[in-house]
This record gives structure tokens, sequence and C-alpha cells, in this order.
């Protein structure tokens, strides 16, 4: 099944437009407490038009977790829904995720629309079909595959967010960029995204375009799909790295970091010439992201946590998607821990 995108100034518009194109039994609303505050408004006719339940969830990463999945069932369980009912997902990566693997989950799967309201949500989590939430301090460790039926973008809410999450969600779009062109890169390198909204409303629908074109040929991560996860390797471990020393850093902050690693390992372990390591640590990650913290002792477990990623199929070793070239990514690439911390020991001089 191929997701409706809509690309829109008019959120209302298009989503009263996307419901009449739908039969349903009953519809439901899923946000969460900043979004309920910011952008719910925008939609909010449409709401009271369809007598429509809204679950509300705390916001940020550490609420994607059983508990709020529990609830949300719970919701949707005692306003009657039925396999026919249909899920709206008003917000970020947080709320597409668990309220996709909601709808994955619920009668054994019911349909669901996205809205995303962040950078990061809209380039990252919107389209594809993953789902999931974090489990034991392991980022989207129970998830499902389970498609969207539409998405819609629209740059209203985007309008709201502080300079952290455009710049969380502006990492996915130089992540989708490298794995792209060298076209789509140089573009984006030479732009502000805290300047040009603009331009980077541009790069957002150009990585949420290509990404849907990558999911629609390998819809469960089999083969292509595998490059999406160039930098998350690394990402995620620094992401759950941070979370359980209290000092979490955004998923985008996360993936940046987890980039350089990448790139340093496809050009030890590739073709990727040596000039795309300081291209990149210069133009991107000391232009706009903070470094991770951690020193040779921490090495091993945070080879430990990229041990336990999704991807990996040798024991002792971890398997990493690297560029033989900017937009030239290649899949399974297994490295030994030996081979990890030389990188990690390069990324400390370079940060």
């Amino acid at each position: 099944m191929d997701t409706r995108i809509t690309v829109t100034h008019d959120l209302l518009a298009a989503l009263e437009q996307e419901l009449q194109q739908v039969d349903f039994s009953s519809l439901f609303l899923l946000t969460d407490t900043n979004v309920e505050r910011c952008v719910l408004p925008l939609i909010e006719p449409l709401l009271k038009k369809y007598n429509t339940p809204v679950i509300v969830i705390e916001a940020g990463e550490e609420h994607k977790n059983i508990d709020s999945l529990t609830r949300i069932w719970q919701a949707l369980s005692e306003g009657g829904a039925t396999r026919s009912s249909l899920l709206v997902n008003l917000g970020g990566g947080v709320i597409t995720d668990i309220g996709g693997f909601a709808a994955a989950t619920f009668k054994r799967g019911i349909r669901y629309v996205n809205i995303p309201t962040t950078v990061l949500g809209t380039v990252d989590a919107s389209v594809g079909g993953k789902t999931a939430v974090d489990f034991m301090g392991l980022k989207n460790e129970i998830g499902a595959f389970h498609k969207p039926i539409a998405v819609i973008l629209s740059p209203q809410p985007l309008s709201t967010l502080p300079r952290t999450e455009v710049l969380s969600g502006f990492a996915e779009i130089v992540k989708n960029s490298l794995i792209s062109s060298e076209e789509f890169y140089n573009r984006t390198l030479l732009t502000d995204p805290c300047e040009e909204p603009e331009k980077l409303f541009s790069l957002i629908e150009e990585s949420v375009r290509f990404k849907e074109r990558i999911t629609i040929e390998d819809p469960t991560e089999k083969g292509l799909r595998k490059i999406l996860n160039f930098g998350h390797t690394a990402g995620h471990a620094f992401e759950s790295w941070m979370l359980k020393r209290a000092t979490p850093v955004t998923h985008g902050e996360a993936v940046a970091n987890g980039m350089l690693v990448a790139i340093i390992l496809s050009h030890l372990h590739s073709s990727l010439p040596s000039e795309q390591i300081h291209i990149y640590s210069q133009n991107i990650l000391k232009r706009y992201y903070r470094p991770i913290p951690f020193g040779c002792k921490d090495q091993d477990e945070l080879i430990r946590l990229m041990s336990h990623d999704k991807k990996n199929r040798t024991p002792g070793e971890v398997n990493f998607v690297l560029l033989e070239a900017v937009g030239s990514p290649i899949i399974d690439r297994p490295l030994t821990p030996a081979d990890i911390r030389v990188a990690l020991d390069i990324y400390s001089d370079l940060r």
C-alpha cells in the first residue's frame, strides 16, 4: 500500500479533504501535551465536526514507552474503536512512532494518518511505516511495520519550533542527502535551516519523497531500505548513552554525531575520500551540533549498545551502513569492536 502524501499550507483544509476520501466508523486523534497547546487549535473545528476523542500523552522521548502505549489502547477501547476506525497522529516522531504502533496492534491493525509537527517527525518518522516504542532503555526495541494511509506535510506547525528541534530534524535531511546524491547534499550544505525556512521546507519535501520511494521498493527493510539507517548505529548508541547519564540529547544530535562515526568508518573500510570527513565535520557537525562526551573507558559500553542494533547478524560484529561516495551507500558491512574503537578515537580527536 502506497501512502498518499499531501503538501499544503492549509492544514485544516487538507485534513478535511483526506477524511472525505476515507470510509471510517469513528475518528480518534493522538497528540502530546506540547502539540495540544500549540498546533491542535489549527484543526479543532474539524475534530468537533467528527466528534473526535483526543488522546493526549506527555511530551518527550521518555514517554515513548509501554505505559503510554497502554493508555492509548485503553482510550481506543473505551471509545469504542473498531477495525474500521481511523487514528490521526498529530505530533513529532514520538507520536507518529507510538501512534503507528498502537494502530498496528489494536484489533490486529487499524488505519492511521500522520500529521507531523516537527522537522524530525516529518523527515524521519512520518513515512515508511516503521512504528515502535522504546523498551529497557533501548530505542525502538519493540515495533512493527505498519504504513500510514496518508501523510499531510505543512509548514504551519513547523513555524512554532525552537532552534533545537529544527536542527534535530535537519540531521535526518543531511542523512538523506548523503545517501541520495551529491547534488542534494551540496544544496543541504548551502542551506541554513534556522534562517531559510522556504529552502528548508523544500529540502524536507525532497527528503520525504526520497524516503517514500525507498520504502515502497523495500517496505520491510530486507535490503535497500537499510540505507536509511546511515549514522543510526552509532547514533542510537549515543542517544541511549546520554539518556542513561540523565543528560539526554535530541535524536538529531545523536544521529548527527553518529554520522561522523559512519563517515570515518566509510573512509577506513570503504572508498570514501578523507576530505568528506572534514567537509561534514566543519560544515555540519561543528556548526550546528554539540559533541557527545565520552572517554576511552566508555567505548566498551558504547559498542555494547551498538551490538543491540537490529541490523546485526553475527555475534561479535556490528553491522554498519557505509558510503563508497556521497550518494553511493553500501549496506551490511560488519565491523569488529577494534574497528569501531579506532573510529571512536578519531571522532574524539575531531570533536
